[in-house]
């Protein structure tokens, strides 16, 4: 670009301050600029535009196709570049760290208003991740829409003192610190919001700074703000204000008090938009959009998951989603410990009338958690990096009580640990915890370097010297306290811990609280975040159902996070689609009244696979489904059209086999209960649909896959194939009769019916080439399983299947849906029909020139 061009582009800049792009290229003009620098200038702002809109990160769903005012920063501005300068020094990477937070929020703050519009009033969402950064992007976004002519900016800090304290002081040290002449405050570090006499002060013509007010979701602080703006009205005319909703699921949605409090605030201000951040957006997107609410009916957008941010997924695994090859889907890393469920009547009360008098006990595996703590923090103090702070989560209650009453039994064991330091037999098991903790997940997977036991002993003492054990919760006055040099601390705590609030350098975490919902779970999760330089030794206690809670919570993030992807693909607003939540037998998506207005989402089997990856382990049941699916193979031989032999690749198809066959199967077969998916009486009732309204399903292709070097398995005379191996996902103390193998059907065997070879077509293409070959026929698959089952060496996570007979696995493959498909109800979402959309009226565009 030439230095005029340049020079001219920033002009152009500044003038979309005030005017918009159309009206900012003929001011140009009337400034003698050059056609050609026009047209240059022109054609590069469409490029900035289409690139805002179109960052591969972050996706985004957004109401309506306009032009946006927002390109990036400008040479001048002041509060963006202070932030870029701090997070450099706090050692950050130009790429791909500040690079990806300058584009993140500069899409954000590309979808809000232009601050010289005279009335508006926004509603949007962005989904983060737990721990990822969020407070980070939206102190961006603030400093950008600062930098453009925002005033007025009001942060909502969750509910608790801790978390509002931190998020001020981060905004101050970010935003006001480096350019102190352009802020002015209405909160302080241990101040919420006090009304002032003279709102002129702040809002009148006369002051040129931004306002900046941090206040916690309480109903006092919030009716004395809403109150104070009322009084303001008269100044707040020409004031362009900025709402951030910090932890925006939280006391927000579905509340007599809080909610409306905040729309009274929003009321006050002409030019106003707000702006949810959440990492659990359960609560948000099933609002009621026909209301005047706080649905994000604007936009909708998904931050990037940061590079080396440990979440759901990396952690726990998850299960494939329809159109992904379970075999490309991780299992996580090695790093959850298995909590007995006859450990937790000792570590939380059974009942509320338990809770008086409450003593918990240090059970082997607390033991083993806290012991496990002392010797990270060893390690960390060898290695010498990352953050200078070591943190142990112990949660198992949110009863004040219950935190206060592992006070003693956790000093207790502290001292003598202390004591026992030169005790061989400590040492000795000490040694043993270390050893087998770092052989299970190796330090060289996250670049890092292997400590030894020998190296980190000496470190020991000083560990426990500097150990803290701290209550933190609502009545506590011990709190956790970052500012004042590194800190080794346990801390036991309940809600003031669980949301929003970091907790630095958590590398352990004792967790069996009891939950109810997707929201409250995934937010329990501290441990989620950034683990630099000990990214190889985090751990995590809790009980197997828990872990599976969270596998499960996994795969609903990522579905959600793909729904609002695809339908921003397909030009949809957040008007005229619902983001489906899948729905789990044991949890709900989130509090019952926040999901009053909630319906039921249309979700079809059409285009879809269906496969068992839950087992019970027991001999009978799995005799039952062994004796059902040897009856759907002797139907097969009797009734199919032709019968294809290829046990030498370990396969059999029976084709055009009658649906009664398949619907007798699906009634003696036995699913089990913990999979909504496999609901044989749903499948059945869709099969029988679209036999009658589309007349589609009346054939079924019966196939078998076996394994062509394993043990023979008989399922009628002549029908032979191997046995395969599918180990279950290893856990410690598993739970009897129970076995989760996460993966039972390949990409390549929804294709086994098909003609040629499709060894390399996607899974796209596969249904692509269903659809011109078999239309109107479903795909059953048998598969069966070795009761053994032992693992490969490569399988780490994996532990022998070791059921009682062998396993019958079974997979579904349905056509795509035609006309009179119908619907499945295992999602939920947000209830659209009441919004009215108004159709573009086109006779507005007649006589314009095309």
């Amino acid at each position: 670009m030439t230095g005029e061009f340049e020079d001219m582009y920033e002009t152009f800049k500044a003038i979309l301050d005030v005017f918009p792009p159309s009206e900012a290229v003929k001011r140009l003009d009337l400034l003698g600029v050059s056609q050609e620098i026009i047209d240059q200038i022109r054609e590069h702002h469409e490029q900035q535009t289409i690139r805002i809109k179109e960052l591969e990160e972050p996706h985004a769903v957004v109401q309506g196709n306009r032009d946006t005012w927002y390109t990036g920063p400008h040479a001048k501005d002041k509060c963006w570049p202070a932030i870029k300068d701090l997070l450099r020094k706090a050692d950050w990477p130009e790429d791909p760290a500040i690079r990806s937070l300058d584009d993140s929020s500069t899409r954000v703050v590309s979808l809000l208003n232009h601050p010289k519009e005279k009335t508006f009033s926004t509603r949007g969402l962005v989904v983060g991740y737990v721990q990822s950064g969020k407070t980070t992007n939206f102190t961006s976004v603030m400093a950008k829409a600062a930098d453009r002519g925002y005033k007025l900016f009001i942060v909502l800090a969750g509910i608790h003192n801790g978390l509002r304290r931190q998020t001020q002081a981060r905004l101050v040290q970010q935003l006001v610190e480096p350019n102190p002449s352009m802020w002015s405050q209405l909160t302080g570090l241990d101040k919420d919001f006090t009304p002032t006499e003279n709102p002129a002060s702040y809002f009148g013509k006369n002051n040129k700074t931004h306002v900046l007010c941090v206040v916690k979701k309480n109903a006092t602080v919030l009716r004395k703000l809403a109150l104070w703006l009322q009084k303001a009205t008269e100044y707040l005319q020409d004031c362009p204000a900025l709402i951030i909703d910090d932890e925006a699921d939280q006391a927000t949605v579905a509340t007599k008090t809080i909610n409306p409090l905040i729309l009274s605030i929003m009321g006050s201000l002409p030019r106003c938009a707000y702006v949810g951040y959440t990492a659990s957006p359960f609560a948000n997107l099933l609002i009621d959009p026909s209301a005047e609410d706080l649905y994000p009916r604007d936009f909708v957008v998904n931050l990037p998951k940061p590079k080396d941010h440990f979440g759901t997924e990396v952690l726990f695994g998850r299960y494939a989603l329809d159109g992904e090859d379970p075999e490309q889907v991780d299992d996580g890393h090695d790093m959850i410990r298995s909590v007995p469920e006859a450990d937790v009547p000792y570590v939380r009360p059974e009942t509320r009338a338990d809770v008086e008098g409450f003593e918990p006990v240090i059970t082997p595996t607390l033991r083993r958690a806290v012991e496990y703590f002392w010797l990270v923090t060893a390690a960390r103090r060898v290695r010498g990096t990352g953050n200078p702070h070591n943190t142990m989560l112990i949660h198992t209650s949110v009863n004040t009580s219950v935190h206060n009453s592992f006070k003693r039994p956790l000093q207790e064991l502290l001292e003598q640990s202390a004591q026992s330091l030169a005790d061989a037999t400590f040492l000795s098991r000490m040694r043993n915890l270390w050893e087998r903790e770092i052989a299970r997940v190796p330090a060289e997977e996250f670049g890092e370097k292997t400590v030894s036991f020998d190296d980190l002993v000496p470190e020991l003492p000083g560990v426990l010297h500097s150990c803290r054990i701290i209550m933190d919760n609502s009545s506590s006055e011990d709190r956790l306290d970052y500012e004042n040099g590194p800190v080794v601390a346990i801390a036991v705590g309940g809600n003031t811990l669980s949301r929003g609030l970091t907790l630095e350098g958590l590398s352990v975490s004792y967790f069996v609280r009891a939950v109810s919902a997707y929201d409250t779970l995934l937010q329990m999760g501290r441990w989620f975040g950034f683990r630099n330089g000990y990214a190889d030794l985090p751990r995590i206690w809790m009980t197997d159902e828990l872990a599976e809670w969270f596998r499960h919570l996994a795969t609903v993030e990522t579905e959600m996070r793909r729904d609002i992807d695809i339908y921003m693909t397909e030009a949809e607003t957040p008007l005229t689609f619902a983001v489906r939540l899948r729905t789990h037998p044991a949890l709900r998506v989130t509090a019952a009244a926040k999901m009053r207005d909630a319906v039921t989402a249309a979700s079809s089997y059409g285009g879809k696979r269906v496969q068992t990856h839950y087992f019970h382990t027991n001999g009978d049941w799995l005799r039952h489904n062994i004796a059902a699916a040897h009856n759907l193979v002797s139907d097969a031989l009797s009734n199919a059209v032709r019968v294809e032999d290829r046990s030498a690749e370990g396969r059999y198809v029976f084709r055009d086999v009658p649906h009664d066959a398949v619907i007798d199967f699906l009634g003696a077969y036995k699913f089990h209960e913990k999979s909504p998916e496999n609901d044989a009486e749903l499948i059945s009732a869709y099969i029988q649909k679209r036999i009658t309204t589309a007349g589609s399903l009346r054939r079924w292709n019966v196939a078998i896959v076996g394994n062509p070097t394993g043990e023979p398995y008989t399922f009628a005379p002549g029908v032979i194939v191997g046995r395969n191996v599918r180990a279950r996902l290893a856990i410690t103390n598993p739970a009897p009769d129970f076995a989760d193998i996460k993966t039972l059907m390949s990409r390549r065997d929804a294709a086994v019916d098909l003609s040629g070879d499709a060894a390399n077509l996607t899974e796209k293409g596969i249904m692509d080439r269903r659809r011109a070959e078999l239309p109107d026929t479903g795909l059953l698959v048998l598969y069966p399983i070795d009761k053994t089952s032992e693992p490969s060496a490569a399988k780490k996570l994996r532990a022998p299947l070791n059921a009682d007979a062998h396993v019958i696995g079974v997979g579904l493959v349905f056509p795509e849906p035609r006309q009179g498909d119908s619907t499945v109800e295992k999602y939920i979402s947000a209830d659209l029909s009441g919004v009215r959309i108004e159709d573009e009226d086109l006779s507005l565009l007649e006589g314009e020139d095309a």
